[in-house]
């Protein structure tokens, strides 16, 4: 469960995760942990957000946006597999919380 703001949550069913060993460099943990996070979230099938902010999230994830109506991030940054899946929570949240802004509607001068 990923809490977004005060009024939205995302459920766990909406979510899942996957882990995988990272690339790059970090000895020979690279070889044995799998410490690398992709965090699965189905936008299109979610009860929380409206339609227009399911459009701008679409708009804004951009090529994570799966045909499938998913966001797909994954994350490899630190060793750790916790502070990575942390991160990877805190991106889609940020994420989803710019999809809330309405953007204003130009008036021509």
């Amino acid at each position: 469960m990923i809490r977004v703001t005060d009024d939205i949550v995302l459920a766990d069913w909406e979510l899942s995760e996957s882990f995988t060993r990272s690339s790059g460099p970090g000895g020979q943990n690279v070889n044995k942990v799998a410490t690398a996070v992709e965090l699965r979230f189905e936008a299109a099938r979610s009860p929380a957000l409206t339609e227009a902010v399911k459009r701008r999230l679409r708009r804004i994830a951009g090529r994570k946006w799966t045909s499938e109506g998913a966001i797909v991030i994954r994350v490899e940054d630190t060793r750790s597999q916790a502070r990575n899946r942390e991160i990877a929570e805190e991106r889609l949240a940020e994420m989803v919380r710019a999809a809330l802004v309405a953007p204003k509607r130009r008036v021509a001068t």
